[in-house]
């Protein structure tokens, strides 16, 4: 529940060269350079399709393996298609995820005339290691035993396809100096100290609520761990990661940095939230670490950059997910408006449209 209100994180150190590198939290696999492609792309052992050429294009070729022994257990043979089936029965909905996310990537692509070549693929991986600082082969060592991800997987279900989206949302993003003193103050400002109750009911029991809390503010802990509905902050008391300015919640937000030191806040309802109120407690404020922009300019600019591009790829993957037609057998489900034509021939389309795509004979995406 925390998590959701605020996305706070660290207030970072000042380091003697007056250069305020970003804290990255949790493992370093959980970043490899590409903070939302994997939340779409799930790669698992069965899921490499192609090596070489265009990096994570898809292969739509029939195989003609069937029938090939896997394996031998006393004579006995296991075949491909027994293989195939079990991995299918296991991890199919996974891999067909991914590889389905992946075709409407490069449909779009190619429709737009958008490729992305194995060598800008390698390029991105060593420029992810070295910001690391780790040689690329502890890099995939590592991936492989974090993410269990091989070498082709993480080319071919992270890497091309951040590359790819970030080709169709285009990176030319314009960050102002308003934009920086937001930035600053997110990241580098002080922040409130609290507390919080969450009340799943109506407004009569918010309001009962608060008027305890407001009579015992000392006692807001016990009220928290009474009475709060999120499990994640209940068993504390209530306490949640402090709240920075220009977060995710404004109404959130303007509330907690208009209480004083040991304040309640009025009952707050959550936005687009039926029946889910929130009383906040403020316990203080954080020191900001950094005073001066000057001191951190470029690393924030960078974040900044970066963080406008993860929305612009979010966005145009949800945008052309939404437009592909989506026939899963696996799942007996169908999504999105458009049938796309699986001919090979090309037919007629509006502007925009997702064309078939050339992957399926091998041609190469030329841009």
């Amino acid at each position: 529940m925390s998590e959701r209100i605020h996305s706070a994180q660290p207030a970072p150190s000042r380091s003697s060269h007056k250069r305020i590198i970003p804290v990255v939290a949790g493992t370093l696999i959980l970043v490899v350079g590409a903070g939302i492609w994997l939340q779409f792309f799930r790669a698992q052992p069965a899921a490499s399709q192609t090596a070489g050429g265009d990096s994570g294009k898809v292969s739509l070729s029939p195989s003609a393996t069937g029938a090939r022994p896997m394996a031998k257990v006393n004579g006995q043979t296991i075949s491909y298609d027994v293989l195939a089936r079990e991995c299918i029965a296991r991890h199919g909905k996974e891999v067909l995820d991914t590889l389905v996310n992946r075709l409407i990537i490069q449909q779009e692509c190619e429709a737009r005339g958008v490729s992305v070549s194995a060598a800008e693929v390698e390029t991105e991986v060593a420029k992810t290691a070295e910001k690391f600082k780790l040689p690329l082969d502890t890099w995939y060592k590592m991936l492989e035993s974090e993410r269990h991800l091989t070498r082709d997987q993480y080319h071919q279900d992270v890497i091309w396809p951040m590359l790819a989206l970030k080709k169709l949302a285009g990176q030319d993003v314009q960050i102002s100096e308003e934009d920086m003193r937001k930035g600053f103050e997110s990241n580098y400002g002080p922040r409130v100290k609290a507390r919080l109750i969450l009340i799943s009911g109506n407004m009569r029991n918010a309001n009962a609520i608060w008027e305890q809390c407001e009579a015992n503010p000392d006692d807001f802990d016990r009220l928290a761990r009474e009475y709060s509905a999120d499990p994640q902050t209940r068993p504390l008391g209530g306490v949640i990661p402090p709240i920075r300015r220009h977060g995710d919640n404004k109404q959130i937000e303007e509330q907690a940095f208009k209480l004083k030191v040991g304040e309640i806040s009025p009952v707050i309802q959550l936005p687009d939230v039926e029946n889910r109120y929130i009383i906040l407690k403020c316990e203080g404020f954080t020191e900001p670490v950094v005073t001066d922009i000057k001191d951190v300019w470029e690393d924030l600019y960078a974040q900044l950059v970066e963080e406008r591009i993860q929305k612009s790829v979010a966005n145009i993957f949800n945008e052309v997910k939404k437009q592909a037609r989506v026939d899963n057998y696996l799942t007996n489900q169908s999504t999105g408006g458009r049938i796309v034509p699986t001919s090979g021939t090309r037919q007629s389309a509006a502007p925009g449209a997702i064309q078939p795509a050339s992957a399926a004979t091998g041609a190469p995406i030329r841009r």
